[in-house]
This record gives C-alpha cells, structure tokens and sequence, in this order.
C-alpha cells in the first residue's frame, strides 16, 4: 500500500492541507503564553495565624501544633513544615503533584475550623490559607516612595489604591505589600502616671474599646419622611483620642493624654522596606497560572501613567524589578538559535544533494512541520518557554530527516532514469515503512517521559510532547508534501548537464561510499574484534555515567539576585537596622548592580532582613551572576552580628512544601526530642562548616534569644485573688503592640495599638512598674507576686512533618556539583554519629536531585524498553530490535566524554540530550535494517550481502540526518547569550554523542545484524520453524 499516492495525485489539494496546517500553527503561535519555563504546579497551602505579643514557643505549641495535627489527617500531604516566630505561626502544606488543589483548600478549611476549639481564645480572627506556587517567582516588584508622606501612609496608598487596581490587570494573580503596615492610631501609656492615678493598664483598653464603636442604629420616620441615626461613636484621629477620660481622680477627669503618648503611626513598628537610598513601600506582583508573562508586565507597564496620577504630587512609583527583560532577551535568542538551525539544516541538503530545486523540498516541509506543532502546543495549552523553544530547535534536525529520507531516495532512482513521477511513487513507498518505524519509536522514546511521574514529568512534560507533536507533524508532511514537491519539482536525470555542484556532491558521495566500503569490508570479516569494541563501549558507558560530575540543573542567570540578611538570635529591630544598611549600601556600590529592594522584620522576625538585588543587562556587566556573587562575597565587609547570603535567583524553585531557605540547598534535622536536637544540631553544623565542598552557610549560632520569664507565686496570688489570665492579660496590654478597636473607613480598616511606651519595654526591670488588680480591687505591682528570670530561648520555632526541626543552608563551593556536595555532607553526618532518634535530611534542590538521580537509570531503561517493544511489534521480531538498539551505547559514550572531558556536569538537561540520542541513532540504524529486510525479501540476497548493500546504499541519508542534527544542535551548543546556560548542556550532549556514535555504529551495526541473524536462524532451526526472510514481513 502507498499512502503518498494520494496525494502525489492530487498536488492542489496536498498544497492546501499543508497550507491549512501553517495556518492553524501561525494562529495558535500568536495566542501560546510567554514564560521562562513551564508552568509547574506545585500544590502547596500556607496557613497563616497571629496572635500578637505571642513568644515563638507559645505560637508553635498553642497555634502550630493543634493545626498540624487536623492537616496530618488530610489526604496526600507531601510534607508539612511550620515556623512559629514572635505572634506568628505559618504552616506550609506541599500536596502530591496530582493532587487537585481546590479539593485539598477545601479540606484544609475544614482543618482549621475542626481545630477552632483547640485554639488560643485571644486570636482576633481564625487562621487564613492561600494557594501559591512556589516555582513560580514574582514578574514585577514596584516601590512606593516619598520625601514628605510617612511609610504608614504609603502603605495605606499601596493597599487601597494601588493593590486594587494592578490586580485588575488581566494576567496578574496577587499583588503582596511589604515593607511597613497600616496606619495606626498608638498609645504608649506611661506606667508611672497609671500607678500614680491608680489606673489600671485593662481599664484604659475597655475605656478606648468602649468610645471607638461602628454600629447600626436604626432610622425615625414620620408619615412623610425617614431619618437615618448617626453618631460620632467613631474616633478617626489620635487627637480624637486624646481627650478621652479613663478616670476621675479627687473630681477631676483623668484624659488619655495625661497617662499616655498618642499618636497617628503604623500598626506594626518592627517593618521597614527600602528602594536603593529611600525608604519605600514594596508591591510584589504575582502573575496567574498560564498567564503570559510578557503581555502582563506590558499591561501593567501601560497603567503606571495612570496610577501615578491619582497618587499624592510627592509620591514616586518606582520600577524595583521586572522580569521581563531578560524573558524576552532569552526567548529572542531562542527563536535566533532555531533560525540559525533551520539554515544550518538546509545549507547541509543543499551542499549534499547539489541541486537547488531539490533544497527547496525539505525547506518548505522543516517550517511546516515546526509552524503546525505549534497548533498542538496551544490545545495543549502550553507556552512558549526556554524547553518548548529548545524542543523546536531540535525538531529542526529531525523533521528534516524524513524530508531527506524521501527526497534521497526519490533522488537516486531519478539518477537511475526513472521519471520523477515514477521514482516519487516508488521511492515513496519504499521508504514508507522506514519512515513509521522512525518516528512512532521516536514518538516512544519522548512520551515515556510522560509515565515517570514527579518532577521530571512535569517539568518536561511541554518538551516532549512538543517534540513528539513535530515528529507526528513532519511524518504526515513527509508522506503528502515531500513526495508530491518531488514528483512535480525535481528534474529527469540527463546525463552531462550537471552543474558544478551537483558534480562536487557527486564525486564526494563516490569518494565517501569507496572509502566505507572498504574500511566495512575489513570490519566485516573482523567481526569478532568489532563486536568486542560494542561490548567495551557498554563498559566505558557504565565507567563514565559513575565518574562523570552530576548536578539537578544548570544554573541559570536571571538577572537576579536574592539575599537574605541573618541576625543573632534576640537581635532587636532598631540594632539589626544599621547592620542591614551596611550590606544594602556595600552591595548598591557594585558596578553590576542595578538597583536593590528589600525589607527588614515584619513575620520574618526582627532579625531577618530581605534584599532583591536587580543586576545590568549581562553585555554591560560583562560576568555571570554568580561571579558578582563571588565578587560580593570577597568585598563584603564583616558586620558583627549578622551575616548576608546571596544566591542567583532560578525560575525553578523546589523544596516549596518547607519555609524559605537563604541558599538554593539545605539540610534538615529533625526529631521528636526537642532535648536531643538542640544537643545534636551544633555538632552537625560545626561537620558542616568544615566541608570545603561548602560555602555561605546559614546555621542558627548560639542557643537563643533573651528571655524574661515571670515566675509567678501562685500560693501569694490565690491569696490576693490574682489568677493566671489577669497576669497575662496584664502582659498582653503592656507589651504586645495590642490591637485593643477598629477604625472603619470606607476604604480600609484600621487599628488602634496599645502598648506600654517602648522606653518601657527595653529593660526586665521595667516589669516592677506594672500593676495587677487584687479580688478587692486593690492594684499592686507585679513583683508582689512574681520574680523575673533571665533566659535563652529560639526566636523562632520550626516542625517538619510535626516533629521539632532545625535547618542549615548552604551553597556549594566554586566548581562542586550537587552530586560531590551531598556525598560529602554524607561522609561529615556519618562520622558525627546522630543517634536514632535524630532524623537528617536533605532538602530544596539538594532533594530533588537526590530522588532524580536514583530514577535516572530506570528513565534512560523504560525508553528503551519502549522503542524494544514498539520496533517488536512493527517489525514482527524479537532480534532486529536488538540490533537497532545495539547503536546506543556508542551515543552514551560520546555525550558523558563529551561532558567529562569538557568540565561540564551530567544534569536533567543532558539526560534529555540521552533521550534525543536514542531516537536519532537508532534512526540511522533503522535506515540501515529496513532496506536490508528489504534486500533479502524482495532479492533474496544473503544477510551479508544484503547488509553491505544497505550499508553503502544509507550511506548518504545517514550522513546528511545525522550532520542536520549535529548542525541543528551547534546553535545551542555556541550561544553565549541570556538562557545560554540552560541550553548548551542539551547542544553538548547531542553533538558528542552523535559524532561518536557516528563514526562507530556505521561499523557495528552490520556485525551485530549477522550474529543476532545467525542466533535467529540456529534458534528457528532447533524450534523446526523455517527462516525464509519473506517470512518476515513488517507490518
């Protein structure tokens, strides 16, 4: 049967498919979404609780315990960890990959709401829960910042303005504010006045709660008219609150502003952001799942106008960070690199068929079948991203391989003296099966990725079904464009009317096929040595993937950096604050900065500190982000008492189901023995820092933070009738920046804050200034009751898995890969000895490089396992599969040489540089196989003559697909511009393994078809089962 038949018959009706099919590509190109990488989506929930004034330990045991264990009874969590700092508790919920995300936030409110009794009763509002995606990092941070407005009212503008209006942007998810809080009516109360007037710190409270109210009041109607009630029941202002009387002392009002500071500040005084040199207001810009990254910034870019209009005259809106830029430079250089593949491609036809006419054939079937995948891509729902660009990029060497299959051998029986009509039908039907055995075991090859599950399957899902969508494309246009161009375009041969070219191609085709010739008939009746080579090359495979450096993936230049400032434990705001200018002035002064946006506090804890570094353009500054890193390292004076980690900021980010780590790598300890944790995590931070395969790490230092603890005397309490709640109460008033009323506008909500003045609050000794009401109404200190001790305590709280944990962050050293790093912390964990009941662990991108390299062997195994099967059931035969499969460890050998004799590492992009060698090689193999069936079948030729034949014959359409494949690959192999890095690893693998696997399967293949065709004919003889090869007919 001939399928191209039809459609060399009809050559209107072929031209119009193959036109419908760019279309409904070019459509669907202009409508795929722009990221840097595809959407991966990670099912992760946090859960967010406060109660302020809560000390870390308070936070995890009353507020993180209770909800870790109603998670722990959800379905398919993954990992749960929390941290509990001062008032506030974050619980991060990872789900499995499959899970649905909207069914387990469902599952997780029902959680929360089971636990409401288990709670602390003084949480003003029940916890909350968000979706988010860890993977995906932030497209644009824009700052707010003004010589005149205070940071408070910054805020207020950012959240009631701005917030609203940018996440009504089509493509924006969520717009996050940081860097201070909302405006605040404080009291500071002065606890000498109170004790003096006699006024207790509980009486203020409910004298303020009870003059700041917002209630329904109803309306008065006569038979006319209606009349809504109001009343100034609202104070606004602080000066509303001044003049509020607490008490009467001796006839006298007692006013607020006797006893105490009032004054319009921020809910929270320990948050401060910063933009460069100013003092600002953050708004980091989330994106929606599938949006497109770059008509999104445009959008937003397009409002800015707009929004800077409606702010105050003294209110600059600033662009912190974009994210764009270096997308659109990577992608321009990725659509560059496939332009540059696709001429590459077709230049070698061309030099090899000699003939112009016959170019033209395979450069109308590579943009048809690379324009129509795109069709494929957008019902998948793809985008066009750094994997699908690099996909198409190598389609490029594969979709012309069918082309020049066809047009080669249509070509040779025109040389013979067949019309070109005749020779489109013969050819085509010739090459017919070749052409399904090819791709269908190429489209299995790329889809079993799609059965390993975990991160590889969805991060490469887009690669391969893009790249099998361009194969199942070129194969259509090979069996209907390819032949009917031939059949009306290529000229008959005439003998002596060659041009000058055609005359060079020839000659070198003769030259090239005498010298194989020659060399294959002295391998031919070498056998056994050239068999001994394949047996070999199989040992230096297995001696090389075990030697060879490994890492999880490249790391990629963003143009980003991310720093994270950590200050010892107990370090107050107003210390840590200088030591965080220090690093903010020293990294702004570097000559590959751009700008520098952070913030210092807030839920991070008053020691923690936040910097997004902006970097040039790379052709300004000239070196990698890393290497600013490095030079930022050296440079980077020593600040007693804090210490700054950068790390180059990745599009891929993993480990999301764990708090946010310093460095891209960790390592976790945990236990159910708080005791023996605390006694452990030392000595393995101290192993650690040892390791010189490490650097920049980020272990707690020290025991704690200062801690005053209140040991009160109950016996002496009962008796005054004090109990516990009264004393706490009292504490809570005192120190815990306590929200005591709102303030409704018609904006925005806002709190008053009451404390005990912060001079009040910088020493133990202040404590004996406090007071406490007796049962008979008398007030009396605190220190009549209780005694104060000094203390260490954690400053901050964190569970894994509802066990007690410690972390420590780290990078790996200059020139150590994940695989050297994670072996040496093996061998330093070894010898410290950690009893059983201390868990360690990796985690971040250290664990997902160890879960992928322990499948790697069992991928590279099911893709051939996969081409096994579907060449087995094409070809109707359990051996010929094996001597197609027979030319892979040559490929295998040729990339990891190619990587170790480079200094490159072994990472998830040259493992797909595997999987594309294993369909191009055996192609060339099947090339070879088929026409030898074919030989013996049709000419009953012997194995060995039939296979030499093959061999000589193929010569040509191998050499030319596989020097199409080495040339599409070249561009990512020699591109040094943005997105460089994740690129060349693929060019590195497929250009040495194709080069070596060349060279030496051309010899192999051969000797390996006639031993397994000699074990095929001894096996069938002992079953008394005949071996005519027409017997063997493929499907």
């Amino acid at each position: 049967m001939n399928l191209s038949g039809p459609f060399i018959k009809r050559p209107v009706a072929t031209m119009l498919l193959s036109l419908a099919i760019m279309l409904l590509g070019g459509v669907s190109f202009g409508l795929l979404p722009v990221s840097p990488l595809p959407q991966m989506d990670f099912p992760v929930i946090v859960v967010q609780a406060s109660l302020p004034g809560a000390s870390p330990e308070v936070m995890a045991s009353t507020v993180a315990t209770p909800l870790e264990r109603s998670f722990g009874a959800i379905a398919g969590v993954n990992t749960m960890s929390s941290r509990s700092s001062q008032g506030s508790t974050r619980v991060i919920l990872q789900f499995d990959l499959d899970r649905d995300i909207n069914g387990a936030a469902r599952e997780v409110q029902a959680a929360i709401n089971a636990s409401r009794n288990l709670l602390p009763s003084g949480m003003r509002s029940m916890p909350t829960y968000k979706k988010v995606n860890p993977s995906q990092a932030p497209i644009m941070v824009l700052s707010l910042t003004s010589d005149v407005l205070e940071k408070g009212q910054l805020y207020d503008l950012a959240s009631t303005i701005l917030s609203q209006s940018l996440s009504q942007v089509q493509g924006v998810g969520e717009v996050q504010i940081g860097g201070s809080s909302l405006p605040a009516v404080r009291i500071e109360l002065e606890p000498q006045a109170l004790n003096q007037y006699g006024v207790a710190l509980d009486d203020v409270r409910k004298t303020i709660a009870d003059a700041n109210v917002r209630r329904p009041k109803g309306s008065v109607e006569d038979a006319q008219r209606l009349w809504q009630v109001q009343a100034n029941d609202q104070l606004e202002k602080a000066k509303d609150y001044e003049s509020l009387i607490i008490h009467y002392a001796d006839g006298a009002a007692l006013r607020l502003k006797d006893v105490a500071k009032v004054s319009d500040g921020v809910e929270d005084r320990y948050n401060s952001g910063f933009f460069n040199n100013d003092a600002a207001v953050l708004l980091v810009i989330n994106r929606q799942a599938g949006a497109n990254i770059i008509e999104t910034v445009n959008e937003i870019k397009a409002q800015l106008p707009a929004l800077q209009a409606v702010l105050p005259a003294s209110v600059k809106l600033n662009l912190a960070m974009d994210r764009s830029p270096v997308i659109k430079a990577t992608l321009h250089e990725a659509e560059m690199t496939l332009l540059i593949a696709v001429a590459l491609v077709i230049l070698v036809v061309f030099l090899f068929l000699g003939n112009f006419r016959a170019s033209l054939i395979p450069t109308l079937a590579v943009p048809v079948s690379l324009v129509g995948t795109f069709a494929v891509m957008y019902l998948y729902g793809f985008s066009l991203n750094n994997l699908s660009l690099m996909a198409l990029i190598l389609a490029t060497g594969l979709v012309v391989d069918d082309a020049i299959v066809v047009l080669e051998n249509i070509s040779r029986h025109i040389d013979a003296g067949i019309r070109p009509m005749k020779a489109a039908y013969l050819g085509a039907q010739e090459v017919g099966f070749t052409l399904l055995s090819m791709n269908v075991s190429l489209v299995a090859v790329f889809l079993s990725i799609l059965f390993m599950g975990g991160i590889v399957e969805s991060l490469f899902r887009e690669f391969s079904i893009t790249l099998a969508a361009s194969i199942v494309v070129s194969l259509i246009v090979s069996l209907t464009l390819t032949p009917m161009l031939c059949a009306r375009w290529l000229k008959p041969h005439t003998q002596g009317q060659e041009n000058r070219l055609q005359r060079w191609s020839q000659r070198a085709n003769e030259w090239m096929v005498g010298k194989y010739a020659t060399s294959l008939d002295w391998v031919l009746r070498h056998r056994r040595l050239t068999l001994l080579s394949l047996f070999v090359t199989i040992g230096v495979n297995i001696a090389l993937y075990v030697v060879v450096p490994k890492t999880f993936m490249p790391q990629q230049d963003t143009g980003q950096l991310i720093g994270f400032v950590r200050g010892d434990d107990g370090l107050s705001f107003s210390v840590m604050q200088p030591k965080m200018e220090t690093f903010r002035r020293e990294v702004l002064k570097d000559e590959a900065v751009e700008s520098v946006a952070g913030f210092i506090g807030g839920s991070n804890g008053t020691n923690n500190a936040f910097m997004l570094v902006r970097l040039k353009p790379i052709k300004e500054r000239g070196i990698s982000a890393q290497k600013v890193i490095e030079r930022l390292r050296k440079e980077m004076p020593k600040v007693p008492g804090a210490q700054l980690m950068l790390m180059a900021d990745q599009d891929l980010q993993f480990g999301g189901g764990r708090e946010q780590s310093s460095s891209q790598y960790s390592y976790i300890l945990q236990s159910g023995d708080l005791g023996s944790l605390r006694e452990w995590y030392p000595k393995v931070v101290t192993a650690l820092k040892a390791l010189p395969q490490l650097t920049a790490i980020d272990a707690r230092e020290g025991r704690g933070a200062q801690q005053v603890t209140l040991i009160v005397d109950r016996d002496q309490a009962k008796r005054l009738g004090v109990d516990m709640d009264m004393v706490t109460a009292v504490l809570n008033n005192a120190y815990s920046q306590r929200q005591i009323s709102t303030i409704y506008d018609s904006l925005n909500q806002y709190r008053v804050v009451m404390e005990v003045n912060p001079k009040y609050a910088q020493d133990p000794i202040t404590l004996n200034q406090v007071q406490v009401i007796t049962a008979d109404g008398a007030r009396i200190p605190l220190s009549t009751i209780a005694r104060y001790e000094n203390s260490l305590e954690d400053d901050r709280v964190s569970h894994e898995g509802q066990f007690a944990s410690e972390s420590i962050a780290f990078d790996m050293a200059e020139g150590v890969t994940v695989e050297q790093g994670s072996a040496a912390i093996e061998r330093a964990i070894a010898s410290v000895g950690l009893p059983e009941d201390v868990i360690a662990k990796m985690a971040g991108t250290a664990d997902a490089f160890a879960a992928t390299q322990k499948s790697q062997p069992w991928m590279i195994l099911g893709a051939l396992v996969a081409v096994y099967l579907v060449l087995g059931v094409l070809y109707e035969s359990y051996i010929h599969p094996l001597t197609i499969l027979s030319t892979l460890p040559s490929a295998g050998v040729g990339a990891l040489l190619s990587i170790y004799a480079l200094g490159g590492e072994f990472s998830l992009i040259s493992l797909l540089g595997l999987f594309l060698l294993i369909g191009v090689v055996k192609k060339n193999a099947i090339l070879m196989i088929d026409l030898a069936l074919q030989l013996e079948r049709h000419q009953g030729m012997a194995p060995l003559e039939s296979i030499r034949n093959a061999c000589l014959q193929r010569l040509r359409p191998i050499l030319m697909t596989t020097l199409a494949a080495i040339l599409g690959a070249l561009p990512l192999l020699l591109g040094r511009a943005e997105g460089a890095e994740m690129r060349q690893p693929l060019g590195l693998t497929i250009i040495g393994g194709l080069i070596f696997s060349q060279v030496l399967t051309l010899y192999t293949t051969p000797v390996v078809y006639l031993y397994l065709d000699k074990l095929r004919h001894r096996f069938n003889h002992w079953r008394g089962v005949r071996t005519d090869a027409a017997l063997e007919t493929p499907l």
